[in-house]
């Protein structure tokens, strides 16, 4: 199965819920896009809808930040792994255990957590059109 949707910002909330939707049984999701282009936007979006009510921001420094979901969810993990070189500074900051927790993680900058990623997880590529529309693409991948 693919996703693919074009965009406007405004649509965000729906776009969120149409991505989670169409991989009921997902929990990772990598997200492949360029600076600005509204990945921590769309994470943010989501952890909304899966009841997360504190603040959500980009994790840059501390590379994992834990949420508390809403009904059904017990923890939701965001990473940015923009600052992290190799694969082995992921693995020191304990991203298999992240990955292979059954819960929802969404990953900015993923190229470097690739070797650690499970089966089934949802890439996810985002691009700005000139337009100011912005073009999604999702699939499973590491299957």
């Amino acid at each position: 199965m693919t996703f693919h949707k074009r965009y406007k910002l405004e649509q965000l909330s729906e776009v969120a819920k149409e991505l989670i939707d169409s991989f009921p049984e997902a929990r990772v999701f990598a997200f492949y896009a360029n600076m600005g282009v509204g990945k921590t936007t769309l994470i943010k979006s989501i952890c909304s809808l899966l009841g997360v009510e504190e603040t959500t921001a980009s994790p840059t420094f501390a590379i994992v930040n834990e949420y508390k979901g809403g009904v059904g969810f017990e923890s939701v993990y965001h990473f940015d792994c923009y600052r992290l070189e190799t694969s082995n500074d992921a693995f020191n900051v304990g991203a298999e255990d992240y990955l292979e927790s059954g819960r929802y993680c969404f990953i900015e900058w993923p190229e470097v957590l690739e070797p650690f990623m499970p089966d089934g997880t949802i890439k996810v590529e985002i691009e700005s059109s000139a337009d100011g529309t912005r073009v999604m693409r999702a699939f499973p991948f590491f299957s």
